[in-house]
């Protein structure tokens, strides 16, 4: 069992940092490439992007640290501490959506008539894609990429609450019993 929740916490942890990593090159390809998209010029797409890599930093950290925990703890539960400071970037997260729809509307205007399209376009999907990253995150699980995931999602007909969802749950609870609040 152990080494089975090892396996997929570093799974998860390396998909997290590959993608971290992977989405600046192909930022900096498609702008080189594709000078014509403007990209480097928008404010929604540098706003959205830096959103999108910073909870990718987050979704990183958060799976290193339980797996770190596992290994060395035997335990994969999160820390206390770094569930609260989860929760302190969960609304510095919702600030960062408003500000990069913000930065989409400003774009439209600013660069109205003749707006570079494409460009756009690649901002409001990496807005979307953070915005759903936010979510599976921080609420409900949307990715189910295993065996385990699927057949729950087919038994139960629901989809499950994000593990970071659970620990702010479990701290909570946790804190309440203990009259920290």
């Amino acid at each position: 069992m152990k080494y089975k929740l090892e396996k997929r916490l570093a799974y998860l942890y390396s998909g997290e940092l590959v993608s971290l990593f992977l989405f600046v090159i192909l930022s900096y390809a498609a702008n080189y490439l594709y000078s014509t998209l403007r990209l480097y010029s928008l404010y929604s797409f540098w706003i959205s992007f830096i959103f999108l890599e910073l909870l990718l930093l987050q979704g990183t950290s958060y799976w290193y640290i339980k797996l770190k925990r596992l290994r060395k703890e035997n335990i994969s539960i999160t820390p206390i501490k770094i569930v609260r400071q989860l929760h302190r970037l969960k609304t510095m997260n919702i600030i960062l959506i408003f500000i990069s729809l913000i930065a989409l509307i400003f774009d439209f205007i600013k660069w109205y008539p003749s707006f570079p399209l494409g460009g756009l376009q690649i901002s409001f999907f990496i807005y979307i894609f953070a915005l759903l990253e936010y979510i599976n995150y921080f609420y409900i699980q949307l990715s189910y990429d295993n065996i385990s995931d699927i057949k729950y999602l087919l038994k139960s007909k629901k989809l499950k609450q994000s593990c970071m969802n659970k620990d702010f749950k479990r701290t909570l609870k946790y804190l309440l019993s203990k009259d920290y609040l």
